[in-house]
This record gives C-alpha cells, structure tokens and sequence, in this order.
C-alpha cells in the first residue's frame, strides 16, 4: 500500500471520534475480552486467524460498551427522566445492564420477531421491554414516539458518536492483543457503529490495516450505500441475521465507514451457518448469525482473493442464539461449507435401479434418499451426498452420474429444495389442475400462520401446503394454489394486497419434478 494512500486515509480519520474512543467508560461493566488464535480455521484457511470474542460480555455481545458509554455521558436531569432505546436485542440488553448499573429506569423496544432469550435477557437485567412492530424499524419509530409522549431520553443504537466511541474501544484492545502487523480485519455491519468505532481507531494508528465490512446478503443497507455514496433505504430485508437487520444505516456511521472501511461484502445463510459451525468447533461457543457474520465473510473474502500467510482477525460480536434456532443452522452448515450436495435424479423404475444408483455414487455416504412412486417408467430421487472436497468434488459427481447417462440436477442453491422439498412427504398431483406454486415467508408470531391461513385460503383452494418451525423469527410456508388461467391477474392484485414477501416458484425445478 503506497503512501499517498495511508496519508489519505489517516487525513480522513474524524479526530474528534479517536479522542471520544480514548475517553470512552466501558469497563465500569464490560470487560476487555480475549483475542483467541484459531487454530483450526488457520490451518484451514491457510492463514494466521484469530478471533475477538465479543460474545465473552456480560450480555454477550458488543453492545454494552457503546450502551454505557453513552448512558454515562447523559445529565443527571436526563438520566431522571428514564431512558428509552430501539433495539433488534443486543443493545437493548446493553442499555438495561447499564441502566441497573447506573440506577436509571429503562424501556427497550424490539421488534416482535425479537427471539425470545434477548428479551428475557432484557428484562432480568431490570429493563422494561416492549415488543412491537415487524422489523427494527418499526421498533425505533415507535421508541421516538414514546420518548416524546413520555418525555424520555432516548438512546440510538448506533448512530451516536458516544456510541460508536464505546465500540471503538475494541479497536483499542486489538491493538494491545497483536502489537504486530494485522493485514485486515473483518467486521459485521448492522447500523455501522461497531465498524465506524473499530475502524476509525485501527486506521488512525495503523493506516495500512485493510478494513472489511460484512452484511447479510439480504440485509445489505450499508453495502448498498457504498456503492450509491449515499444512504440507501432497502425496500424489504431478511431477518436471519437479526442482529444486524437494518433498512437504513446512520447517518454519522455510513459518512464515518466511507472513510475508513475499504470494502463491503455480503454472506448467505448457509455461509453464515457453515460459520457458525466453525467457531463452535474452536471454541465450543455458539454465536448467534449476526455474530458470525464476520467470520463468514473472513472465510469467503480469503478464498475469493486467494489470500494466504497474512494476520486476519475476525468480530465475534455476539452469541444471543435461540436454542431452537439450532435446527435451521445445523441443517444448512454442511450446504454452507458445501459438504453436502443436493441432488434430482432421473433413475429407471425397475428392479435393482437403486443399487445401481447407489453404485454410481460410488463410495461417498448418501445422507438422504427420498422417493416417491409416479409412473411405471421413470422414478424421480431426492438425494443428499456428503462431500468431503467441496464444490471440486461435486461438479466430478455430477459429471460422473451424466457420463452413465443419468439425468441429473443440482438443487443444492435451490431455496425450496433445501427449505421444504427435503422435508416434504407426497409426490405428483395430475388432479391438481391450474396448480401454481408460491413461497411466501411472514413474522413468525402466536397466531401468524393462522392468520396467514385465513387470509390466503377464500377463494382459491389449496392443493399443496407445507409449512416447517424453524425457531427462526419468521415462517417459510410453501403453497399450491389452484388457479383458472383466466384468473391468474386477480390472483396477482390479491397477492399484492396480501402485504407477505412472496416468491413464485411455478417454474422451480424442484417443483417440477417432484410435485407438479
């Protein structure tokens, strides 16, 4: 990296922040956490990897020291009066810890969708929570009318310079843990405030490290404002990573982070699961998505850019993980670290067909087999095959299969594939005329899917429905709909009309094959 390049870079730190970042008071409750070496990952990766554990603090995440940092610079006249903040469930947890700390009432609210261990962690720490609207931008609309209505002090969770200033102050402790050269390190991005405070730190004392900021594919606010150079209000997100599901950045964070952050990046689910998974194996800690974010995005940007024998240190900023939510992650990690492929296959009905086909496999462990009688001809198989060389040995089956002259298709990117086929009983329905195929997902909350149910079920009927609990914060629910051709544009209005994220999947593969 040239010089003219670091001059800019240390030019355009904000001064200001870097002396609220030396000032900040966080450790009245948090705690400087370890930076571990990951041994596994490094090996795997092929690079020096370490990972800050954020998830080690009292309300295990980051948010604590931006929350009390900010809660500790307000009068005594605005901490009388109570405070009120917005959160997706890890600043709130901060601001009710620092609350208690302090002896000052708190209020949080959070979305509905919030997994229920952030709000129970809200409230054993003496904070009030208030559960409403669908995303956290309903929430902190909300929380602003409250605060006016009731004369409360409010506390942003991110776009605050006290509350960048407290999480700058990992930055901080990063520099102290590796005094030697780091080349980059990743970070996740929900509002911009962690990465706004760590990197405004790291760039003002060591320009040369390379900063890299990671989103949820579906949740790309800050990305998406990168590349416009302004903030960008996404029009829908996904709430996987709800930790870090945000329509719009700050402002202060996005005019901050286009100073000092030098790319942005964007991770699946499954990405995010197979990560999840790789730092539970290191360290036996289960993060939640949002947390595993950044190693996510560590393992894709390495492997994309060939990047190896460098110092790479990645945020774990966060481990509030639902239990239930155990399931949906442990069954997508094999897809995200592509150990599994998902397979439509086109075998002989007769006799023995199966055991040829298990021969064409050859060695490799079949981890499903789903099949279903449909003619006297041709059996359509759902397969699952463990992979123990990734993408490289999947493209070599699949060209192995082709050569014996199946007819053979990929179905591991697939999302209905991997959401509801595999879990799906039932085969072909010929009876099932002017069927057409939808995917729709809603805020999973008591009485959602009734009410899904009521509203999609008048008058048309329902040929196919499956719907699965993930433990996630929404439902995923794939439907047949029998609709008249002649039909098909009021069918559309009464879906725009219906207000769910909705997918048509009439023309998917998956669907195609097995169930049409």
């Amino acid at each position: 990296m040239n010089m003219l390049y670091l001059l800019k870079k240390e030019a355009t730190v904000n001064k200001t922040l870097i002396e609220k970042i030396l000032t900040a008071r966080v450790y009245d409750v948090a705690k400087e956490t370890p930076l571990d070496f990951a041994k596994l990952l490094s090996k795997r990766c092929n690079n020096q990897i370490y990972l800050k554990r954020e998830d080690l603090q009292a309300v295990f995440s980051f948010k604590l020291r931006g929350a009390f940092n900010r809660m500790f610079q307000l009068s005594d006249e605005a901490k009388s009066r109570g405070v009120i903040a917005a959160s997706a469930g890890n600043h709130a947890q901060g601001v009710a810890m620092s609350g208690m700390k302090m002896g000052v009432a708190t209020s949080i609210v959070m979305p509905k969708i919030t997994p229920e261990i952030k709000v129970k962690g809200v409230e054993s720490w003496g904070g009030k929570a208030i559960l409403y609207g669908d995303n956290f931008d309903e929430a902190y609309a909300h929380a602003l009318t409250l605060a006016e209505k009731h004369n409360l002090t409010f506390l942003h969770p991110f776009d605050d310079l006290d509350v960048i200033a407290g999480q700058g102050t990992i930055g901080m402790e990063l520099l102290r843990q590796h005094p030697d050269p780091i080349d980059i390190i990743f970070v996740a991005v929900g509002g911009g405030g962690l990465i706004s405070g760590i990197a405004s730190y790291i760039k003002y004392l060591s320009p040369s490290t390379k900063i890299i900021g990671i989103e949820h594919e579906e949740a790309a606010s800050m990305t998406e404002s990168f590349k416009q150079n302004k903030r960008v209000t996404l029009d829908q997100i996904g709430f996987f990573a709800d930790g870090a599901a945000v329509k719009q950045v700050g402002e202060n964070t996005l005019k901050i982070a286009l100073k000092v952050v030098d790319e942005m990046i964007t991770v699946s689910t499954d990405e995010t699961c197979a990560a999840i998974k790789d730092v539970f194996e290191e360290t036996r800690t289960l993060l939640e998505p949002a947390g595993a974010l950044a190693t996510a995005g560590m393992k894709k940007y390495t492997s994309e850019h060939k990047i190896e024998n460098q110092q790479l240190i990645s945020i774990c900023s966060g481990a509030n993980i639902s239990f239930d939510r155990l399931r949906h992650v442990a069954e997508r990690a094999e897809l995200g670290e592509k150990r599994e492929a998902l397979l439509a296959v086109t075998i002989p009905e007769k006799p023995g067909s199966f055991q040829e086909f298990c021969k064409a496999i050859s060695n490799r462990v079949i981890t499903e087999f789903n099949y279903r009688y449909s003619d006297k001809h041709n059996a359509q198989v759902f397969a699952g095959v463990k992979l123990s060389k990734g993408n490289e040995e999947k493209q070599q089956l699949l060209s192995e299969l082709k050569a014996k002259q199946y007819s053979v298709e990929d179905l591991s990117n697939n999302e209905v594939a991997k959401v509801h086929l595999r879990f799906m009983v039932g085969g072909h329905a010929p009876v099932a005329e002017d069927e057409v195929l939808y995917r729709f997902i809603f805020p999973e909350r008591p009485g959602a899917l009734l009410h899904f149910l009521i509203s999609i079920g008048g008058k048309w009927n329902i040929s196919l429905f499956h719907y699965r609990n993930h433990g996630s914060d929404f439902g995923r629910v794939l439907v047949g709909i029998q609709v008249p051709t002649q039909e098909r544009d009021d069918f559309s209005v009464f879906l725009d009309k219906l207000g769910y994220e909705y997918n048509n999947e009439t023309n998917n593969p998956a669907y195609q094959r097995f169930l049409r």
